[in-house]
């Protein structure tokens, strides 16, 4: 097994209207040889949300894992 990860860590931070957040994404090999992309999110200084996806490839968990930041780079965070 590959120990190829791929992360990404967006902030957004305002503190006029009191929000300071984080959104993690990772690409990490599952049990089973495929790739799970793992999405993390919430208040800094937590440990918040997680939700993981499995994909059959690594190359497709890195393409979501871009279609993600990017999205999350349109909302405001930044890396």
């Amino acid at each position: 097994m590959q120990n190829n990860r791929h992360q990404c860590l967006l902030t957004q931070c305002d503190p006029a209207r009191n929000r300071a957040r984080f959104y993690a994404l990772s690409v990490e090999p599952s049990l089973f040889g495929d790739a799970a992309l793992v999405r993390q999110w919430g208040r800094i200084g937590t440990h918040g949300q997680m939700k993981i996806e499995l994909f059959e490839t690594a190359a497709a968990a890195e393409t979501a894992l871009a279609r993600l930041a990017h999205r999350k780079q349109r909302r405001g965070y930044r890396g």
